[in-house]
C-alpha cells in the first residue's frame, strides 16, 4: 500500500485557500518523491536514473490518460489535479530533468548553463503555483522565474561548502576563472580577496534578479502575495548576511536568527504596503 506522507505541505496550509491545499499537497508529494530518489546517498547513479525514468513514465501515463506503472496513488492524484486545476505537465517534466541533472552534472561552464539548470529546478514550482491560483500571466511567469532563480542561487551560495563535499560545484567555471579562484582553494575553504570578489559578483547578480522579480509579490492577492513579499525579503536578507560574513560561507553559513526575522517582518510590511523592496534594482548587465 502506497503511503502519502507529503499530502499536506505545511506551507500550502497557510498560504492557499482551503480548496487549493490538497492540490498543492499533490505537487509537494511529487517533488519530494523525485527529490528523495535523486538524493539517495546509498543508491548508484544508474539506479537513481532508472527510478527517475519511472517517474517520467508516470508523467507519460498521466499525459496519455493511462494508469501509471509506478507510484499509482501519486499519479492518479496528479492526473485528477492536472485536469481539475488546468495544471500543465511541462513543469513536472522539467523538475525530473533537474533531478537527473543533479546526478549527472557536477560543474557548470558559465552562468547561462547554471541559469538553465535553475529553469528546471526552481522555476517550475513558481509556474505551478501561479497556475494553481489562476495567475499564470506572461508577466507573472517572467517575474516568478526571476524570483525562483534568485532563490536557487542564494541557496547555492549559502551551501558552497556543503555542495563541494557532495561532489558538486555550482559556481560558474567562467566566473571562477575570471576572478582567479581555483577549485583547490574552494576545497580548502580559503577566503581571500579573489574569493570575496567572486562572491560579491554572484551576490550582486542574485540580488538584481530578486529585485527584478519582486513586483510579482505586489500583484498577487491576499496571503499569497504577503508570503511572497516575505520570501523576497528573506532571500535578500540572506545575501546581506553573506556580505556581513565578508563572504566567508565556508565558516559562516548564513542562518537567519530572531533579529533577522524581525527585520524581514518589518520589510515585508513596508513592501506590501508601499511597494518598497528596500534595495536598488541593480543592472544585470553591470554584473554579467
Amino acid at each position: 500500500m502506497e503511503v502519502d506522507p507529503y499530502e499536506y505541505d505545511p506551507v500550502a496550509r497557510i498560504l492557499l485557500p482551503k480548496a487549493l491545499r490538497a492540490p498543492a499537497g499533490v505537487i509537494y508529494h511529487f517533488v519530494r518523491t523525485a527529490a528523495e530518489i535523486a538524493g539517495e546517498g546509498g543508491g548508484s547513479p544508474a539506479g537513481r536514473r532508472a527510478r527517475l525514468a519511472d517517474i517520467r513514465a508516470g508523467l507519460d501515463a498521466v499525459a496519455n490518460g493511462r494508469a501509471a506503472p509506478v507510484h499509482p496513488l501519486l499519479f492518479e492524484k496528479l492526473a485528477v489535479v492536472s485536469a481539475q486545476q488546468g495544471l500543465p505537465l511541462a513543469p513536472f517534466y522539467d523538475l525530473v530533468a533537474a533531478f537527473e541533472q543533479d546526478i549527472d552534472t557536477a560543474r557548470y561552464d558559465n552562468r547561462a548553463a547554471l541559469t538553465e539548470y535553475c529553469r528546471r529546478s526552481a522555476s517550475p514550482i513558481g509556474h505551478l503555483l501561479l497556475h494553481l491560483i489562476g495567475a499564470a500571466t506572461p508577466a507573472n511567469l517572467a517575474d516568478s522565474d526571476a524570483v525562483c532563480t534568485s532563490l536557487q542561487l542564494i541557496n547555492l551560495w549559502q551551501d558552497v561548502a556543503i555542495d563541494w563535499n557532495n561532489g558538486h560545484l555550482y559556481l560558474p567555471l567562467a566566473d571562477i576563472g575570471r576572478f582567479a579562484v581555483t577549485e583547490s582553494q574552494i576545497a580548502q575553504g580559503i577566503c581571500d580577496d579573489a574569493w570575496r570578489a567572486l562572491m560579491a559578483h554572484e551576490v550582486a547578480y542574485a540580488r538584481a534578479l530578486m529585485v527584478r522579480g519582486a513586483p510579482l509579490a505586489r500583484r498577487l492577492p491576499g496571503r499569497f502575495g504577503l508570503e511572497l513579499c516575505s520570501v523576497v525579503q528573506g532571500g535578500l536578507r540572506i545575501l546581506e548576511r553573506i556580505e556581513q560574513a565578508d563572504y566567508d560561507v565556508f565558516r559562516h553559513r548564513p542562518v537567519l536568527d530572531t533579529l533577522d526575522w524581525c527585520i524581514i517582518a518589518a520589510r515585508t510590511a513596508k513592501m506590501r504596503l508601499f511597494g518598497s523592496v528596500g534595495v536598488s534594482a541593480l543592472s544585470s548587465e553591470g554584473h554579467a
